[in-house]
């Protein structure tokens, strides 16, 4: 990690909001802090983020997550706004610019937006922007385009080619059992290959505030390991713990990229 020069992090809604679904304005501070100092220390850092539709549904005060996709759009472009206000205000408290990239399937599957996209991608790593990047919730005709965040950071990742992909979640990493459960599960620290076993460990979906799992991560660490990337899964509520991980430390599950 120390030698990382191209990171890709990922934060979830969970991380990023209270129950309540409002922002949880600590962390998000302490975390623009993180990443701004490491693309000062020279990194080119990507931001992927979830959040806008559990934002918005916060904002907008309502009681639940939309269950229908026009409801969820709406709030998604509700919480882009707030969300994209706040990263811009606090990496530049820090002296760090941002841009804002909304990706949908097509951007990837069409050969030229694909190419257009990485230009993008390199140009704004040019400048000294850090990208920060979403789905296109709000004008997207699938639920989720690709199902999930996680899997959108790993095909950013591959895009760009990145030296690393850290994966920010609401538990420390990839237990041998269920955590909520057992008390007595355990931190698997390393994961050479994702085999049947490590998948059959993955339990069910993600939060009522989140749309991923466990399930969706381990299909991210598939695609970049397979594509020569690394990829770690760990706790988000403290995001100071990135520093330990870019120093050497055992943090969260290692996926040992092929």
């Amino acid at each position: 990690m120390a030698k990382a020069e191209r990171l890709v992090i990922k934060v979830g809604t969970s991380t990023l909001t209270y129950e309540t679904g409002k922002i949880n304005i600590r962390r998000l501070v302490k975390l623009c802090s993180v990443l701004a100092d490491l693309h000062n220390s020279g990194r080119e850092i990507v931001l992927v983020t979830s959040g806008a539709i559990g934002v918005g549904v916060g904002k907008l005060g309502l009681k639940e997550r939309p269950k229908d996709i026009p409801g969820r759009q709406a709030a998604a472009t509700v919480g882009q706004c707030e969300l994209m206000f706040m990263y811009d205000k606090f990496f530049g408290e820090n002296g760090v610019k941002t841009g804002q990239l909304l990706i949908t399937k097509s951007d990837i599957e069409n050969d030229k937006r694909r190419t257009n996209l990485e230009n993008t991608f390199e140009k704004l790593f040019e400048y000294g922007a850090v990208p920060i990047v979403n789905e296109n919730d709000s004008v997207a005709t699938e639920e989720i385009v690709y199902g999930d965040n996680d899997s959108l950071s790993a095909i950013v990742a591959r895009l760009i080619h990145a030296d690393k992909l850290i994966i920010l979640s609401d538990i420390d990493g990839l237990f041998d059992d269920n955590p909520t459960e057992n008390p007595d599960a355990r931190l698997i620290p390393v994961v050479e290959e994702i085999t049947e076993e490590i998948e059959a460990l993955c339990g069910g979906s993600g939060t009522d505030r989140g749309t991923g799992g466990m399930v969706t991560k381990i299909h991210a660490a598939r695609i970049t390991t397979e594509a020569g990337i690394p990829t770690v899964i760990m706790n988000g509520s403290d995001p100071q713990d990135i520093y330990k991980l870019i120093d050497g430390h055992c943090i969260g599950t290692l996926f040992v990229a092929k």
